[in-house]
């Protein structure tokens, strides 16, 4: 279910290399960001920046699989999201397929929940410990990922959970809620180490008085030269309907590799779920946009997984798996949440119910476009020098999707 790499892949960085994921990752390919500096009287600026995405185009070997083994290869083929890969293409093959499965959805959203909080979980111990220049601590994700281990089999006891229509969902309320009680202590423990910040305010006191990484990049982020440093002005994506998206990704071939929403960029991730969190609201009426409100945004994320996930478990119902309807099989899209932003899949079955064709768009794809979040992040944003330069756009980065790798080079 891990969303993130495993951690004892680590290895130091290169004064020209920002990877994020501190890997390159198989399926999702890597980010390249070239900065152009341009000295001026008191300091320098970044004149232009250049965002590529290298990200093989994994889905297309989905192509000629059945339904069921094309969501069973999804988790395989995407080294990020796991379960949301496979949930997205499970949807998008009961769409194709006639097949409701709505007894299965408040399962599913607690596995997309376990595993956004382990995500989230890797960036406080490995990535945010390497923005303060720190060791990582992969060990600490130790006792988070056993407990998130519970919750496939303790919703499906078979872990038939990723399958078009669910599984046999028999849900062991009790070890799930044992489970949660564990991630929450290790987030107690881990991140925040006392009451979660509800506004600017706490967030600053919280910064100098929690000794967490988290706590310590906030009191970077929160200083005068960080806080507003990387606004964009890009909109948030706000699109959630599967129709949008199949209707995006059937239309238009290239629309994965430049997404755009009411024809223009947009960003998605903690920020755009978050963007009403009175933390969120209180920072950027103090910093604006910029590094601070993204970071507000991921805590805010963080810090609300356990109340919803714990409610979620509460609604949970036995259920069996959903057969297909008589319906002749078409196209369909499915649509899915992770740490790190919306991820879609769109696909079409041929008469045999096998993949004839196969779409995706993910969180890389809106929030690493040409001309999208970083990459107007970055442009014209004021740097004391080169080095700088280079820590400052792994800050914004790491703020915006620290799972994929990314080098980053600075030209003459």
């Amino acid at each position: 279910m891990s969303c993130t790499p495993d951690p004892s892949g680590y290895r130091p960085m290169t004064r020209q290399e920002s990877p994020m994921s501190t890997t390159t990752l198989p399926g999702e390919g890597s980010v390249s960001v070239r900065l152009w500096l341009d000295g001026a009287k008191d300091g320098m600026v970044i004149q232009r920046a250049e965002v590529a995405t290298r990200r093989p185009r994994a889905v297309a070997a989905l192509v000629g699989h059945k339904a069921e083994e094309a969501v069973r290869l999804a988790p395989l083929l995407f080294s990020l999201c796991g379960s949301a890969q496979g949930l997205a293409v499970a949807r998008a093959c009961e769409a194709a397929l006639g097949i409701d499965a709505t007894s299965h959805e408040t399962a599913r959203a607690l596995l997309t929940d376990a595993e956004a909080l382990d995500s989230h979980g890797w960036q406080a111990v490995v990535e945010w410990p390497a923005r303060l220049g720190a060791p990582p601590r992969p060990v600490a994700l130790r006792d988070l990922r056993a407990a998130v281990s519970v919750v496939m089999p303790a919703l499906y006891p078979a872990k038939d959970g990723l399958r078009p229509g669910g599984g046999v969902l028999r849900p062991d309320k009790a070890a799930l809620r044992d489970a949660l009680t564990r991630m929450a202590g290790w987030l107690d423990a881990t991140v925040f180490t006392g009451p979660r910040p509800q506004d600017a305010d706490d967030l600053a006191r919280w910064a100098t008085r929690s000794g967490s990484d988290a706590a310590r990049l906030a009191g970077r982020l929160l200083s005068p030269d960080l806080a507003g440093w990387g606004a964009c002005g890009v909109p948030l994506l706000g699109e959630r309907s599967p129709g949008w998206f199949a209707a995006a990704l059937a239309g238009d071939p290239a629309f994965a590799s430049n997404p755009q929403c009411n024809d223009a960029p947009a960003l998605t991730g903690p920020l755009e779920r978050q963007a009403d969190h009175p933390l969120v609201v209180s920072v950027t009426e103090r910093f604006g946009d910029g590094l601070a409100r993204l970071f507000a945004a991921r805590l805010a994320d963080l810090a609300e997984l356990p109340q919803r996930m714990a409610a979620t478990i509460t609604a949970l119902q036995p259920a069996d798996p959903v057969a297909a309807g008589s319906s002749a099989p078409g196209g369909g899209c499915g649509v899915a949440e992770t740490a790190r932003g919306r991820l879609a899949h769109w696909l079409r079955l041929d008469g045999d119910d096998r993949l004839a064709d196969a779409r995706m768009v993910a969180p890389t794809d809106w929030n690493f476009a040409a001309d999208g979040p970083l990459a107007r992040g970055l442009a014209g944003a004021p740097v004391r020098d080169r080095d700088d330069a280079v820590e400052r756009a792994r800050l914004l980065v790491a703020m915006l999707d620290p799972c994929v790798a990314c080098g980053i080079e600075v030209q003459e």
